[in-house]
């Protein structure tokens, strides 16, 4: 019993972790937009199951992408592979 309010209590605190890095994110922004000369470039990977689909502005957007979808990808493995012999 005890494991599962520890694996709630993780899963709230990411999630909560989460939307403070997304709010400090927006403030960030919102302060650095009185510069107007300056490049935006990004992307974003959608991940099902193996396989990451990713898209960009341009190709080093990608490349990052690609890579952290990787690690991402080895991470789970690991959780994975370490939670089943729990």
């Amino acid at each position: 019993m005890s494991d599962t309010i520890l694996l709630a209590t993780l899963g709230f605190l990411l999630i909560l972790t989460g939307f403070i890095v997304i709010f400090v994110a927006i403030i960030l922004l919102l302060f650095s937009s009185a510069n107007d000369e300056k490049k935006v470039e990004g992307g974003g990977a959608i991940i099902i199951g193996p396989f990451p689909i990713m898209f960009g502005t341009n190709r080093k957007s990608v490349k990052i992408l690609l890579v952290l979808s990787i690690i991402l990808m080895a991470f789970v493995l690991l959780a994975n592979i370490a939670f089943n012999y729990l």
